[in-house]
């Protein structure tokens, strides 16, 4: 070969590369604006926009003399609504396309979390927990699923468990901030805080994330492809006893904590516990899970979690509320991304389906645990029993995943 040709080629390979490389950058770039983005909307949805009631619900017991069932009522009324979400987007997946429904859901979980400061009404409270937890459904899945497919388009599909570790910073988050607006404001100034806090974070997040949407290719149907439902259906029975279990945890251990002589101020920091535990295992669990399977990642993560729980009932000193706090931090995020990501190895054709199928299961044992769980409280003057039936629910959760055969060996 010539040497001009020879050089006029190896010009063009290297501007080839360099091109490619470019490209490569844009992309990561592109792809890591977008999980950022959509962990902005987790922290508004779901760290603020349902978890922040934990930690301000003491605040109103203490202010106005809320009792554990009215408490227990309102929690299951925002996972009632979590639940018709999920219904919703079940029946109908194609709603989840509409800019109108996702932008009416951002509008109503960012109104409710900050009207909840504006009565004294506990009808009205619950009519915005439970339009709260409807927003919340609709905003997780839509940002789950519009996440997941943009890094894995553009190659960066193992980061999507990261998208969850949003829900753990909106909690640390709450947790720090929730005492300082509690001297400003009191039980209303906290509310009306955090809902000015998330409108902030949301339109941080949409800025970065509105313009790599994904555009659907022509020709492809949007609506749902259909798949076998009934290869879920154990994966889907052990997330019920999960959502059963873990709830009771959920909503009332700031509250717990705030009742136990000499734990008072730690109270608040328990729920920041949570939240710093949660942020990593949203990466360490599915990475376990290539390692051992998911499988038995899954069924570790549900037995520490039922350990955490048990220990909590008579928990009285820092250390033991500590492990409480991480314990549960540190697998229920988790749990839920192992159970998203097999339940869409399960059913690869129709991922949006599934994801709302194991969300309403979900949303069904968590809208009935703390109902139960408050009423106990009162009838026991303590949260001993419930605790312990929470524990059973989880541990009955992992007897579903031993038993069911159609994990795979490994994590794809």
């Amino acid at each position: 070969m010539p040497e001009v040709q020879r050089e006029y080629f190896l010009k063009e390979i290297m501007k080839t590369n360099r091109s490619e490389n470019g490209e490569s950058t844009r992309q990561g770039r592109t792809a890591f604006k977008v999980l950022i983005g959509g962990m902005l909307g987790m922290v508004v949805a779901m760290g603020i926009g349902r978890f922040v009631f934990t930690p301000i619900l003491p605040l109103m017991q203490r202010d106005l003399g809320m009792s554990n069932t009215v408490a227990g009522w309102l929690a299951g009324l925002n996972y009632l609504g979590y639940l018709g979400g999920a219904i919703i987007c079940s029946i109908a997946p194609q709603l989840l396309r509409s800019r109108l429904i996702t932008g009416g859901a951002l509008l109503t979980s960012l109104a409710t979390t900050m009207f909840m400061g504006g009565t004294l009404s506990v009808l009205w409270w619950g009519v915005m927990r439970l339009g709260g937890g409807v927003a919340s459904a609709i905003l997780f899945i839509v940002i789950s699923a519009e996440v997941a497919e943009t890094l894995t388009r553009r190659g960066y599909g193992h980061w999507v468990g990261t998208l969850y570790g949003g829900v753990g910073f909106g909690i640390a988050l709450s947790g720090l901030i929730v005492p300082q607006l509690d001297k400003v404001g009191g039980w209303a100034g906290s509310w009306i805080g955090m809902g000015v806090l998330a409108t902030m974070l949301a339109i941080t997040g949409i800025s970065l994330g509105r313009k790599h949407n994904i555009v659907q290719p022509v020709g492809v149907d949007v609506q749902c492809q259909g798949g076998d439902l009934r290869s879920i259906r154990l994966l889907a029975g052990s997330y019920f006893f999960q959502g059963l279990g873990y709830i009771v945890t959920a909503t009332f251990i700031v509250a717990i904590v705030a009742a136990t002589p000499g734990l008072e101020s730690f109270a608040a920091y328990s729920w920041v516990a949570v939240g710093l535990a949660a942020v990593p295992s949203t990466v360490f669990w599915p990475r376990l899970a290539r390692r051992i399977g998911n499988k038995q990642a899954l069924l570790a993560a549900y037995m520490l979690q039922a350990a955490g729980i048990l220990v909590s009932m008579y928990a009285d000193s820092v250390i033991e509320v500590l492990f409480a706090a991480i314990s549960f931090g540190g697998t229920f995020l988790g749990i839920v991304a192992l159970t998203l990501a097999e339940g869409n190895l399960r059913m690869a054709a129709d991922g949006r389906r599934a994801a709302a199928v194991l969300t309403a299961s979900f949303g069904v044992g968590q809208m009935l645990g703390p109902i139960f769980a408050g009423r106990l409280a009162d009838l026991q003057e303590g949260f001993a029993l419930s605790l312990l039936l929470a524990a059973a629910c989880v541990m009955l959760g992992g007897i579903f995943i031993a038993v069911d055969r159609r994990y795979h060996n490994k994590s794809e």
